[in-house]
């Protein structure tokens, strides 16, 4: 145990010492200062949000509009300083340069989106745009009133920004043939939660997979019970399409049919699937982007997964 912690000391000052310089390009700050007469500096800065079809009358109308000026006065109070979120972020590109040699820094852009929170983070190689009124806190007004989910809107805080941006990143370098099983799509996510686990070690098991600190505990104590039950009903190699919706989807409880229903938190396949590619990672020592490459039907019989009793 201690030469394992004292290992991932050392990795981890080694990881520190690379560059990862970037800045933070506030485009909300921009639009939350600009008139209509600042629009040609605006598309000299930010050319990929301006469309040649986009007549300037929609980004008057925008500039003029009360909501939009209300989003972007909201996110600034609670953005004023981006200090904090970005540190880490650059602690997340540190441990990604480290893994994938030949990564180049993206622009990092913040905007507002009117909390379409579906695209909360937008992730290619050159860019990552964040789009700060998804991160106002799960009690703010925009999500109260807008009759969003309280489990989703749970995770609405800026303290989450970092982890949705590694979800991007571990959505990049994932790759598998097959998405066609429950097991499947649990191994799927399974690594896109291992790869937060190595990119971004800083947050918590909870914190990585949106869980509160009780729902984190219940699906530890639980472990076992649960994957007995995907056994005996089969679940693992079923090709039933409800199984993902009931497992696997964002929802405020996984959809046993049984009484701990409503007990239970949402996404236990996938919290399954990241046991299943822990245990592969310790058990072969593979490198993690290879992993993040790996069949699921590979990954499952080499961890030799046991749960948690």
């Amino acid at each position: 145990f201690f030469v394992s912690c004292n290992d991932d000391s050392k990795l981890e000052n080694e990881i520190a010492k690379i560059n990862a310089d970037f800045l933070v390009e506030r485009f909300d700050k921009a639009e939350l200062n600009a008139k209509p007469s600042d629009l040609p500096k605006l598309k000299q800065a930010y050319p990929f949000f301006f469309s040649k079809h986009t007549p300037d009358s929609i980004w008057v109308n925008r500039l003029n509009d009360t909501l939009q000026n209300e989003i972007l006065q909201e996110v600034n109070k609670t953005f004023g300083d981006f200090k904090d979120t970005k540190e880490e972020l650059t602690r997340m590109f540190q441990h990604i340069k480290y893994y994938d040699k030949v990564f180049s820094m993206p622009r990092v852009v913040t905007l507002t989106n009117y909390v379409q929170y579906r695209d909360k983070v937008i992730v290619n190689d050159s860019i990552v745009l964040l789009s700060l009124d998804n991160y106002l806190g799960k009690d703010h007004k925009f999500y109260v009133n807008g009759n969003i989910p309280a489990y989703l809107a749970e995770n609405f805080k800026k303290e989450r920004i970092v982890v949705d941006v590694a979800n991007g990143f571990a959505q990049k370098y994932v790759f598998q043939a097959n998405r066609k099983t429950l097991l499947d799509e649990m191994i799927y996510f399974g690594k896109l939660l291992y790869f937060k686990d190595v990119i971004i070690p800083f947050k918590t098991d909870a914190e990585k997979i949106g869980y509160s600190e009780a729902q984190m505990k219940w699906a530890e104590a639980n472990e076992s019970a649960i994957w007995s039950h995907f056994i005996e009903e089969e679940f693992l190699y079923s090709t039933d399409n409800k199984l993902p919706s009931r497992f696997i989807a964002d929802a405020p409880f996984s959809k046993f049919y049984l009484d701990i229903d409503n007990e239970s938190p949402g996404r236990l396949g996938q919290y399954l699937g990241w046991q299943i590619v822990k245990a592969y990672a310790k058990n072969t020592g593979e490198d993690l982007m290879k992993i993040m490459e790996t069949e699921p039907e590979e990954i499952f019989r080499k961890s030799k997964f046991k749960p948690k009793k």
